[in-house]
């Protein structure tokens, strides 16, 4: 289906010439290698473009169509007018024994390859470039003034490609003409029933390498792979084992390539990269789809006036298009696995549907927030944050745990349990202030409501004064004791929160006996300078302790399902305090 959905979607970016035809494929070139017409170096031409990248400009290659490159593992294989300069140079930047001798075999490869093929013809560029094969020494390219100049940026492994002036040797008419006559005299692979097409067809034995997933090879990993005897069946060997005919499997992989190489349709969750495309190929889907899942500072408003129009089933029209809630959607969630790559999640649905889940997920999440936060939505990166150490120095989530999330957003399933444990484990791990944030209870609430069927929680977007349940009731109840503390104690280091608070939403019969103790001392304190403000604390704390009474007194244990309801507890009573001094 991944394979079906990939190849579909080749075929409405082919229409559009987004992407190359068989035979050919796109490829960043760091440098074009400067010919003259009798095939002399004249020099090197940088086709590196800037790009900002978190505040600073950088440097990187160019995207150029060039003559469809071969899979490399470890033995000499060479491309054809596009590749690196051990290859089309004849050099390494390790001046060893061993890799002198690997660069020139590299080189005579690649020489073999391009006299062969472009031994016929006759145009000048053609002529250039076999040239430069017979003339170019390897030997004595360190004595060439070009390449002593740029030797650290051509041996860096990028891509070099021919040229004459401004013109690549790969546009040549008459080299692009030889070159699609040569892959369709190819000999002939076994056949057989191609698993995507149902075609009787050649069956592609290699597939090419998948690039642009972090953790991965750069140079490229394999979705379909089989590389020892334990992986293949009946006499099968290599990709033979999953019938792939030639053209489905550069239809899939270059499909795939483009929508990791464009960074609006692909983004980066924990160690999974997740790239999402519509059936029809039209980008205002993907465009709409990337809004909703990055939520940013920018966007919130738009975004709400939006799910309110996907609530009310109103059209969506999104940069001029009205959007089709019909149209299939695909979200395909690729991780690195050594040489190949793993499929975390693929998910296919009706972009209405997607995008119904989507908001649900908003809606759960909305919680009661700090006046001068400006933020409602919370991207999935935003939620897995909170659950990982901030003093640590790797800040990743767990990685199928950051998949699961994001696909549970997308589908409606349940979340994983992990999201729930760890953002508990961290509310009761660090001692700041921030610890019990708004995104954290979000999170709490929004677990709770789904997973554990706490349909009331929709009615715990702010303080539920009337909510009588004993966890969340003690939550309120423990705020309430530590604004009594502070009110008996400004400026005051550190709260019963800094030294109560895990236990007493752990096991509260055995904690808040003694904050009771601390809460009278508290109390008559306040009495002897503000005889008003002990009032009001004395009735908030009955009106809370008669819930609590009325559930037979302080429990023993708290479930983690209740501690969360505690933790929620807490948030409200505290942050319904900053409201009155805001208001104020």
């Amino acid at each position: 289906m991944i394979l079906q959905a990939l190849a579909k979607y080749y075929e409405n970016l082919a229409e559009e010439e987004k992407v190359a035809r068989p035979g050919w494929c796109s490829a960043k070139v760091s440098y074009q290698i400067d010919l003259t017409k009798e095939g002399e170096l004249k020099g090197f031409v940088s086709l590196k473009t800037e790009e900002e990248r978190v505040k600073k400009t950088i440097l990187i290659p160019q995207q150029l169509l060039v003559p469809e490159m071969v899979t490399r593992s470890s033995g000499v294989a060479a491309n054809f007018l596009c590749d690196n300069a051990k290859y089309l140079l004849g050099i390494s930047r390790e001046e060893d024994e061993k890799n002198r001798k690997r660069a020139e075999e590299c080189f005579l490869a690649a020489k073999e390859k391009h006299l062969s093929l472009l031994a016929r013809a006759e145009g000048d560029m053609a002529k250039a470039v076999c040239l430069f094969f017979e003339k170019w020494n390897p030997a004595e390219a360190i004595e060439h003034s070009e390449i002593r100049d740029n030797w650290e940026e051509i041996t860096d492994g990028g891509n070099l490609v021919f040229g004459i002036g401004i013109d690549y040797a790969q546009d040549d008419a008459e080299i692009k003409e030889i070159w699609d006559s040569q892959k369709m005299e190819e000999t002939e692979e076994e056949k057989g029933i191609c698993l995507v097409t149902g075609k009787q067809t050649e069956i592609a034995r290699i597939h090419r390498g998948i690039k642009g997933v972090p953790g991965a090879q750069s140079s490229g990993a394999a979705l379909v792979s089989f590389n020892a005897s334990a992986f293949e069946s009946y006499e099968k060997e290599q990709s033979y084992n999953a019938p792939v005919g030639k053209y489905a499997e550069f239809a899939y992989t270059t499909a795939l390539n483009y929508l990791l190489a464009n960074k609006e349709y692909s983004l980066q969750i924990g160690d999974t990269m997740v790239v999402f495309w519509a059936e029809s190929g039209k980008n205002s889907y993907q465009d709409f789809f990337s809004m909703c899942t990055n939520a940013s500072r920018d966007n919130q408003e738009e975004l709400k006036k939006l799910f309110q129009k996907i609530q009310l089933g109103h059209p969506v029209i999104f940069k001029g298009d009205e959007l089709d809630m019909e149209q299939r959607f695909y979200v395909l969630g690729l991780a690195p696995n050594a040489a190949r790559l793993s499929v975390r999640f693929f998910y296919e649905n009706a972009f209405g549907n997607i995008l119904k889940n989507i908001s649900e997920h908003y809606k759960r999440m909305e919680i009661i927030r700090p006046k001068w936060e400006q933020k409602e939505y919370l991207s999935v990166r935003e939620m897995l944050f909170e659950t990982v150490n901030k003093n640590s120095k790797d800040k990743k989530p767990v990685s199928n745990m950051a998949a699961m999330t994001f696909r549970s957003m997308l589908s409606g399933v349940r979340y994983p349990e992990r999201l729930y444990s760890d953002t508990v484990i961290r509310i009761r791990a660090e001692q700041a202030e921030s610890k019990i944030n708004w995104r954290r209870i979000a999170i709490i609430k929004t677990y709770l409501i789904h997973n554990c069927n706490w349909k009331e929680g929709e009615n715990y977007m702010g303080l539920n004064e009337e909510s009588n349940d004993v966890a969340y009731v003690l939550g309120r109840l423990f705020s309430v004791l530590e604004s009594i503390q502070l009110e008996a104690n400004p400026g005051i280091q550190a709260t019963i929160r800094d030294r109560y608070f895990n236990s007493a939403c752990g096991t509260p019969a055995a904690v808040f006996p003694v904050l009771m103790k601390l809460k009278n001392s508290h109390i008559k304190k306040i009495g002897r300078e503000k005889e008003g403000t002990r009032k009001y604390y004395e009735r908030l704390f009955t009106e809370i302790m008669w819930k609590i009474d009325a559930n037979e007194g302080f429990p023993k244990r708290l479930s983690l399902e209740e501690q969360g309801k505690f933790a929620i507890g807490y948030y409200h009573q505290t942050q319904k305090k900053y409201e009155k001094k805001e208001e104020k």
